[in-house]
């Protein structure tokens, strides 16, 4: 056996396992988080039986808390369910999207007992389960409206900016690239809009939510999750944390904005290779996802045409920064953009303090909210 052969049989064992992690995640969403509702139930029943009388109330909504929980948990099966055949060009039963190229799918798309060792690895993972069911009403509900008005709107109107429809009458022939997709909204937007667009995620979680929501929600408003129901702080009233957001607010499985949309899986760097490829790339909270910058703003410069736009809008939070078994760069804005410039792009359009909110619950005593930076820049023609 060669060593190359070796090596892509340890990856994809990798992936296989990596897939069925994330699978086992969503399936143990419902035990890991009855977990935090009884011990608010057991530190009750040890307290004072005055302490106790005056947390009646609060007892009843946990009851409460558990009948949301099984909603949600409803949602997060039907998430997963027929993951195994969301991909169309792998056996599923084999592997997954891992990093390896791009795999696309649709939109065109017990109780037991854990060991504490495993316990915290599952409720990492489980916790994103938790960030899934938010994205959901940030991406596909009416209350996620006004987030996505900060975020996706400056990038939709740069759009029609850059692209008037009086010279691009045939918008399908713009090929716009979204990395960092998500569930997939901001993609959606710019295909309802006529582009042929195609997004990009690696993150199976997001996936499975994505390939749900774009493929099997053919109703409006069809279903209901309760995002905030894992927050047990800075809530006013426990009617806040129980609230109840459906979704999705439009029927992007039933009226697909145009035969021109896609969705891919896999690392951007290691999926998109081909040069001049992409009349625009539409970048959202994406670029500080990567351990080392420049590599993304290389590639985004190789994939344009010559005179393709990337249109950015996001903080810089660079999510390798505190991790201990990972190596990251951080540059600030000011040097970001004298990389940007010394990568090749002319930058048309900046600015900075613009106010932007992430899957936030609006009813929190506690806010966070991003002063991100937008813009704008093009891929000279060639001289």
């Amino acid at each position: 056996m060669s060593s190359n052969t070796a090596a892509d049989e340890i990856d994809e064992a990798k992936e296989r396992a990596h897939f069925r992690a994330v699978v086992t995640a969503f399936k143990y969403y419902k035990l890991c988080s009855l977990d935090r509702i009884q011990k608010s139930e057991k530190m009750i029943a040890k307290l004072p039986s005055t302490h106790q009388r005056r947390l009646e109330k609060y007892k009843s909504y946990l009851s409460k808390f558990k009948k949301c929980l099984d909603v949600n948990n409803s949602v997060v099966h039907l998430i997963i369910k027929d993951v195994d055949t969301m991909f169309e060009n792998v056996d599923h039963t084999t592997t997954d999207n891992g990093s390896n190229g791009a795999e696309s799918f649709g939109c065109n798309y017990n109780n037991c007992e854990i060991s504490s060792h495993k316990q915290h690895k599952m409720q990492h993972d489980v916790d994103k389960v938790v960030s899934v069911l938010k994205n959901i009403v940030r991406d596909w509900s009416a209350l996620g409206a006004a987030e996505r008005d900060q975020c996706y709107k400056p990038i939709l109107e740069e759009m029609e900016e850059r692209f008037p429809l009086d010279e691009y009458s045939e918008r399908s022939r713009i090929k716009v690239l979204v990395p960092g997709a998500g569930l997939g909204r901001l993609a959606w937007e710019i295909a309802a809009r006529g582009y042929s667009c195609q997004g990009n995620e690696f993150s199976l979680f997001m996936l499975f939510a994505s390939n749900f929501i774009l493929n099997r929600c053919p109703e409006a408003n069809k279903y209901t999750v309760h995002p905030w129901l894992h927050q047990y702080v800075n809530n006013v009233t426990c009617d806040h944390q129980l609230q109840g957001v459906t979704f999705p607010d439009v029927r992007p499985g039933g009226d697909r904005p145009n035969h021109h949309f896609s969705m891919t899986a896999g690392d951007f760097l290691k999926v998109y290779t081909e040069a001049e490829q992409w009349n625009c790339v539409a970048s959202c909270f994406f670029i500080d996802c990567a351990p080392n910058v420049i590599e993304f703003i290389e590639r985004i410069y190789a994939i344009l045409e010559p005179g393709g736009y990337w249109i950015n809008l996001g903080p810089l939070l660079y999510h390798y920064s505190d991790m201990p078994s990972e190596s990251s760069i951080e540059p600030p804005y000011d040097i970001l953009l004298e990389i940007i410039r010394d990568i090749g792009f002319d930058i048309l359009k900046e600015q900075t303090g613009v106010k932007t909110k992430y899957a936030q619950n609006p009813n929190s005593m506690m806010q966070h909210e991003y002063d991100s930076v937008f813009f704008v820049c093009r891929k000279p023609y060639c001289m």
